[in-house]
């Protein structure tokens, strides 16, 4: 999980209907309904551009998934209706929800904002945020394609690791397997570039730095991967 540093307002429909918060979870739900698509559009588009189009919870390209954002509210409507139309507490997540009923056919499990544990009560104290500056040193990925706590964590940073990994199904079967995948892409051509004598520092640099402000997929794992050569490449935050 990469942190999200908040750097837009998400226009001004958002800003507007923040004047006057939702007071109930009730309320929270209907002005929520009834805020127009295009705002809602102005909004993705704002978070998408801080995010480098990664999934807040993921770091998904869903667009090269052929696959939709929505807008996520990191903490929940129904928890906290009061943050609603606060900028600050939202995210943009895998997946849109044209995306749901045609997901759900395919048997995988939802993820992301979308996952069971996330749509009910979410421990506010156990949860790694998003939007916390360290939230990344939380979580450490193996080649099988699983997301784990990092080793070096106390045991109490452990279980809350754990805990938002399974709130959140960072491992639901599809993420496993697109992560596993990439982990094969980078391992082969980390062993050809070792053969061939090739910089190891500039391959990674192509999947750790924007094009057209867009990072690409699973940049933490990725950074990962690389270890010391990710970091003599120009890295962003």
């Amino acid at each position: 999980m990469r942190a999200i540093h908040k750097h837009g307002n998400g226009g001004y429909h958002l800003s507007q209907a923040n004047e006057k918060p939702p007071q109930t979870a009730e309320q929270a739900l209907t002005r929520w309904d009834s805020f127009r698509p295009k705002y809602k559009r102005e909004v993705i588009a704002s978070l998408l551009n801080e995010q480098y189009h990664l999934c807040c919870y993921s770091e998904l390209r869903a667009d090269e998934e052929g696959l939709g954002y929505h807008i996520e509210h990191v903490e929940n409507k129904s928890q906290n209706p009061q943050r609603t139309f606060e900028y600050s507490n939202l995210a943009a997540s895998a997946l849109g929800t044209p995306d749901l009923s045609e997901y759900n056919a395919q048997g995988h499990e939802l993820f992301g904002g979308h996952a069971p544990g996330k749509q009910q009560s979410v421990d506010p104290v156990r949860f790694v945020s998003c939007h916390q500056a360290d939230c990344h040193r939380f979580f450490a990925y193996v080649s099988d394609g699983r997301v784990v706590p990092a080793q070096e964590l106390v045991p109490q940073e452990r279980e809350r690791a754990q805990y938002t990994i399974d709130t959140l199904n960072l491992n639901s079967p599809y993420l496993v397997t697109q992560r596993r995948k990439w982990w094969d892409e980078l391992d082969a051509l980390f062993e050809e570039h070792v053969v061939k004598g090739w910089s190891l520092a500039d391959l990674a640099a192509v999947d750790l730095v924007p094009v057209n402000n867009r990072l690409g997929r699973f940049f933490s794992l990725t950074r990962q991967f690389w270890g010391p050569a990710a970091e003599q490449a120009p890295l962003i935050a």
